[in-house]
């Protein structure tokens, strides 16, 4: 039975078209009808997944050609997520590694293909977007060919074999001069290239679970591969630690299959085959699922540890608890304690701030989808600012470092370079990529990249493109300068006020609207100047009975700077907080009294 299943990721940076092609399988395999509509990128289904255009879980699906079943697990492409893809390559016996024509192996490329490599996986190379006008398919192949070879790929490794493909068209050939048609090419290839899983059918049944998620019906869902035996509908088990451990005993309460894009229920499962389980209450992720009688657990491969860290506690502004509904310290910790059991790549603890929780994680972006998240379930929370986790060696301190890949206009590639150099970046490599641009390398601490994206995308009129990944660990390079400006701080209580905003734009860029709630403590504004200062949003005109010209009665106001939650997190100072509800998102700073901030700042002062 074995010989009748592959099992393959898709693996590729970001927006390089992953789930695109994913669709385009599903559909000329025969999974949709003819005439069903179907979403596009039917597989991203999260709401933020779709809003935001990106992959954020693995998710698996199956498919047959001719008699063969193929598993397909569609994985993230941003190197936030990359705890989803060391999990799941556990799971596959293959990897097809799309890169997209124009652009050549990017970071995540690299992150993701370096995991393989080490597995043993022979990849299959689909060149993807060969329709684009800056299309340049031969050089890309020798770029790959070189990034496999800097990764000390063997020699069966580097034979890879390769596809030109437009994963929107639903194409694919194996030279650029070949009729363009179907997919029939690839779906061959994954056929004759990937081997069948080294499974042993006839030894105790053994799992090691990948992913956990939640089911409304049917509660924690543990996905993996049946590495041998047979998985029978309500038979014993017992789950063990990486360490051999027992955790718990149970029975299989629902056994799941998957088939297109469902989870269908099935009274049987071989080895080799991808499944997801009902039953177990405390068996987490990494931990082996197997039978009565099986003493070792399966081998599980360490994660790449958090880089960055966040306390998440409880909204204690004025205005907490007008929009959720679950606001307490206890629900907050409940919630988060549950992500980190599904998500190895996050890591939760107490913290020592009253009613908080400290959250560690691989980038502002995985925090940010994980605030979001939250939010949309009725949560509460103030954030602070990220902060970078160091380690100590030999009495050194080290700190993270990421390789940080820019494409951009030859124009600003000066400011680029300048202002990376004074976030302690060294510059590895600068080629130029084709079009006028130019791709620079940058080693590059991780807290000198909190908050400069937005900085970044200024500086080159939204034109330019930044990929980071975590590179290792450095001795502390020295302080980063951080925000420049400071901030314009209500005094007030009650909804701002048109004219005072007016008056106030002189001062610094406003963040509120006329008619949004304010109270004291919160920042209503960026001041123009490098102090923070205290501004009243309310005040009003002063009303006399002297007729004004018409030209005083007419206000006209600057749109105020409207950020995204990871613009906010990463806009804060280490003395402020994002307020996150379900429907605003508000900056505070984190001692809302005016005399308990001086008093702080003298205490400070005198350490």
């Amino acid at each position: 039975m074995t010989e009748n299943i592959r099992n393959i990721a898709i693996i590729a940076h970001v927006d390089h078209g992953k789930t695109t092609l994913v669709d385009q399988l599903l559909r000329q395999s025969g999974v949709f009808r003819a005439n069903q509509q179907v979403a596009e990128r039917a597989l991203d289904s999260n709401d933020l997944e779709r809003e935001r255009g990106i992959t954020i879980l693995a998710k698996c699906t199956s498919l047959t050609w001719g008699d063969i079943r193929i598993n397909i697990v569609d994985t993230p492409g941003h190197a936030d997520f990359g705890g989803e893809v060391e999990r799941i390559l556990s799971m596959v016996d293959g990897v097809l590694v799309l890169v997209d024509a124009a652009e050549g192996p990017m970071p995540q490329t690299k992150f993701v293909v370096a995991k393989a490599l080490r597995r043993g996986l022979r990849p299959i190379v689909v060149i993807n977007k060969v329709d684009r006008p800056d299309a340049r398919p031969e050089a890309v192949h020798n770029e790959i060919f070189d990034l496999f070879a800097l990764l000390d790929a063997d020699e069966h490794q580097l034979d890879f074999p390769t596809l030109f493909a437009s994963g929107r068209d639903g194409w694919a050939v194996a030279a650029m001069a070949d009729e363009r048609k179907n997919l029939a090419p690839l779906f061959d290839l994954i056929v004759s290239h990937v081997p069948a899983p080294r499974a042993d059918p006839d030894q105790p049944f053994t799992m090691l679970a990948t992913t956990l998620d939640y089911d409304p019906y049917l509660g924690r869902v543990l996905t993996g591969l049946i590495h041998s035996g047979v998985a029978r509908l309500n038979m014993p088990v017992k789950s063990l630690t990486r360490d051999g451990k027992l955790i718990e005993q149970a029975r299989l309460t629902k056994l799941l299959a998957y088939r297109g894009l469902e989870r269908i229920g099935v009274d049987e499962a071989c080895a080799g085959d991808i499944i997801a389980v009902a039953g177990l209450e405390e068996t987490t992720v990494a931990d082996t699922l197997c039978g009565p009688e099986v003493t070792v657990a399966l081998a599980a491969d360490p994660i790449d540890p958090p880089t960055l860290a966040m306390t998440f506690s409880v909204n204690d502004s004025p205005l907490a608890g007008r929009d959720g509904t679950k606001l307490t310290s206890r629900v907050i910790a409940e919630r988060l304690y549950r992500e980190a059991e599904g998500n190895v790549a996050i890591r939760v603890k107490e913290s020592a701030e009253r009613d908080a929780v400290e959250v560690s994680g691989r980038g502002e972006l995985q925090l940010g989808v994980l605030i979001e998240t939250m939010r949309r379930e009725g949560f509460e929370l103030s954030i602070s600012r990220p902060r970078v986790l160091f380690k100590n060696e030999n009495g050194q301190r080290l700190e993270p470092i990421e390789e940080v890949f820019v494409d951009v206009d030859e124009e600003f590639s000066g400011v680029v370079v300048e202002k990376m150099s004074r976030r302690k970046a060294e510059m590895q490599d600068m080629r130029p990529s084709g079009g006028g641009k130019l791709r620079l390398t940058f080693l590059a601490p991780t807290r000198g990249l909190i908050g400069y994206h937005g900085e970044f995308l200024t500086d080159t009129r939204g034109s330019g493109v930044m990929s980071r990944i975590f590179h290792g660990y450095v001795p502390y390079k020295g302080s980063v300068e951080g925000r420049v400006n400071g901030v314009l701080i209500s005094v007030a209580s009650g909804a701002a006020v048109a004219y005072a905003l007016w008056n106030l734009e002189e001062r610094g860029a406003m963040f509120v609207n006329p008619g949004d709630p304010i109270y004291p403590g919160m920042i209503v504004g960026a001041h123009s100047r490098d102090n923070d200062l205290d501004v009243n949003p309310m005040k009003g005109k002063q009303l006399t009975n002297i007729r004004t010209t018409s030209k005083d009665e007419a206000i006209r106001l600057t749109p105020p700077m409207q950020m995204s939650l990871e613009e906010a997190i990463a806009y804060i100072a280490d003395d402020e907080l994002v307020e996150v509800t379900p429907k605003a998102i508000r900056l505070r700073k984190r001692l809302l009294d005016a005399n308990d901030r001086k008093r702080a700042s003298r205490a400070a002062a005198a350490e």
